[in-house]
């Protein structure tokens, strides 16, 4: 029974993805980005402050990211299989405790074990390794899909909570979602592998031994120059960690993910007070913003015909003119254009950096890889989650936050510049299991 698996009529990585996007919906729950759409029925039930909740959240985030090089090694060692349903497990039985909390050590304390198990397990290294390992040809486009299922589902979840804690109260929903989490263990142990090897596939349901020139889908040759067909080239953590450029996509990890996420936590409350905006309408602005992510799809197809880095570099300076756009707008109409914008672009930045990743080390580390990398991100997120809060709070107003999310988004555009493509590792043949 534990080794049976569906059979499908479609390559069977598509149906791990699937399973891998219901894990993120129910981890996206405790995300900063619905926990800033939401806090508003916590502190209004509670008496907490914003800086209070935003710091639940970001300790949360940081302690992500103290687990996650754990957890990227065991991605490569033993797979998704079982790391992937033992996070809808113990978030279940977090999201469930929290009917029991009546004060903020108890809030603060299942806030950050929920949040440093879901987003290693359910949002970021596992699942983006699930889709490395799966894919080569397509893994652009299966990246792309993994950076969406957060935001899609953050979207989702915004709107959802919204409305059954207007009914039931913010504790009952959170304990509904860690029911469905914990109903989701069973099916997760089921159907994901660990790569498709295991399961007597190749990487995008290519016959083994097929010619690297040779392209299913149109039975004409592609060349060895593209990234995507050429012999991959794969490195071990130890030869990642010894390149400039993994630390300096590191640093710009860090400043863009620390500029974004402070505005995207922060910006309900800032369109409720300075463009007096209702709280549906804030609250629809940022679902529709984090909706956007679908846009993820034209960068997994842009990605492939254009340089991952000189795209982020487009973004980051975009980004960072809609954050000045920010200071003008006072009006419903200008907050929904911009919640469009900055959901189009922030999709970019979230799957744009580990497709770089990929593109510059291949699948054979990339658990670990990434692992690494979720410190830098967890600082930019906790920091970004906590820091508006307390600027609010000291100040009375945002402007704070806006000047300083412009200043890292141009540092990482500097760091980003300089993060050149290092010289390759030996080559694998593709027909041959990454870490065999």
């Amino acid at each position: 029974m534990i080794n049976w698996r569906p059979k499908t009529p479609f390559f069977y990585g598509w149906l791990v993805l699937g399973m891998v996007a219901l894990g993120a919906f129910v981890a996206t729950s405790i995300a900063g980005v619905v926990l800033g759409g939401i806090q508003g029925f916590i502190f209004e039930d509670t008496g907490w402050s914003r800086s209070t909740i935003g710091l639940a959240a970001g300790t949360g985030v940081l302690a992500s990211g103290l687990v996650a090089p754990f957890v990227g090694r065991l991605a490569d060692r033993y797979g998704a299989r079982w790391l992937i349903p033992s996070g809808t497990f113990f978030l279940g039985i977090c999201l469930f405790s929290f009917i029991w909390v009546h004060s903020i050590w108890q809030f603060f304390l299942i806030a950050i074990v929920a949040r440093a198990i879901s987003q290693p397990l359910l949002i970021g290294i596992v699942p983006r390794t699930v889709a490395v390992n799966f894919f080569r040809r397509r893994r652009n486009l299966a990246l792309a899909l993994t950076g969406m299922f957060r935001p899609v589902s953050g979207a989702i979840n915004i709107q959802l909570f919204a409305l059954l804690a207007m009914a039931i109260g913010w504790r009952t929903t959170f304990q509904l979602l860690g029911i469905f989490s914990l109903l989701l263990t069973l099916p997760m142990i089921l159907i994901i592998r660990r790569q498709p090897e295991d399961i007597g596939l190749m990487p995008d349901g290519d016959v083994s031994g097929e010619p690297e020139s040779a392209d299913l889908s149109t039975g004409r040759s592609r060349t060895a120059s593209s990234p995507e067909t050429a012999a991959e080239y794969q490195w071990t953590p130890r030869e990642v960690f010894h390149t400039r450029s993994y630390w300096l996509i590191a640093v710009t990890t860090f400043l863009m993910v620390m500029a974004s996420t402070g505005i995207a936590f922060n910006i309900v409350p800032y369109f409720q007070e300075s463009a007096h905006l209702s709280s549906t309408q804030a609250v629809g602005v940022l679902s529709l913003s984090t909706s956007l992510a679908l846009a993820n799809l034209i960068w997994g197809y842009v990605s492939d015909r254009v340089n991952p880095r000189h795209s982020l570099l487009g973004v980051m300076i975009f980004m960072t003119g809609l954050v000045i756009f920010l200071f003008t707008i006072r009006s419903v109409y200008a907050a929904y254009v911009f919640g469009a914008l900055w959901g189009i672009g922030n999709g970019a930045l979230e799957v744009l950096i580990y497709m770089l990743l990929a593109r510059y080390f291949g699948r054979g580390s990339f658990g670990s890889i990434t692992g690494a990398l979720r410190p830098f991100e967890a600082a930019g997120l906790g920091l970004g989650q906590i820091f508006g809060g307390l600027v609010y709070d000291l100040t009375g107003s945002y402007h704070g936050l806006f000047y300083e999310s412009i200043v890292a988004y141009l540092l990482a555009v500097v760091f980003l510049f300089l993060a050149a493509q290092p010289a390759r590792a030996r080559p694998v043949p593709p027909e041959i299991p990454a870490g065999t």
